[in-house]
């Protein structure tokens, strides 16, 4: 019980302290007029057409430049994550072994670093990430966190995608067995 008591109050501490460096690392790297802007960004809700997007290409770490409509047909999970973010982190292993046990069903987990691309190719070598992982760095982070209806600018935060193109379900935060269970496993059998 105690045990418990003190991974539940490590990860809550861990939670508050990635939320308020995160909420700090981003009003510093936005300017005024970036901010502005960023306030007039429209965004997508549930029940909106993904594959309507404006979001461009993005690099990703094997080189190669990826669209969302990359992957039609396929139950997307977007997971924005950091590499410097300690929930995001404990989350990618769950991540990844949900990609190895669904994929055959149609999952693709695709990852979005809101981050530097050095650390998060850390990141995912030394976790060994087996899913995409494209990078967003600069403004575009948050820029494209608000374009997907993540207003507080919070990672993670996942966007799940069913295979006509709607969004089905946004996340703040981890993504666990309950959560999957509830929200994306049952999209999986739809056509």
């Amino acid at each position: 019980m105690k045990r418990s008591l003190v991974a539940i109050l490590l990860i809550g501490t861990q939670v508050f302290c990635g939320i308020s460096v995160f909420a700090g690392y981003q009003s510093g790297q936005m300017t005024v007029s970036e901010k502005r802007s960023a306030a007039r960004i429209p965004h997508f809700n549930v029940g909106d057409n993904a594959w309507e997007s404006l979001t461009p290409p993005l690099p990703s770490l094997n080189g190669e430049a990826y669209t969302l409509d990359h992957w039609k047909g396929k139950v997307i999970l977007l997971n924005f994550w950091a590499s410097w973010c300690a929930p995001c982190q404990y989350e990618i292993p769950k991540l990844i072994e949900l990609q190895e046990k669904y994929k055959t069903e149609g999952l693709q987990i695709v990852g979005i670093g809101v981050d530097k691309e050095k650390p998060l190719r850390n990141v995912s070598r030394s976790l060994g990430i087996n899913y995409p992982v494209l990078v967003a760095d600069g403004t575009l982070g948050p820029k494209l966190l608000e374009y997907w209806g993540n207003s507080a600018q919070i990672v993670p935060y996942n966007v799940v995608i069913g295979r006509d193109g709607r969004i089905t379900y946004t996340h703040l935060g981890l993504v666990d067995q309950e959560v999957f269970m509830e929200y994306i496993h049952p999209i999986l059998s739809q056509p």
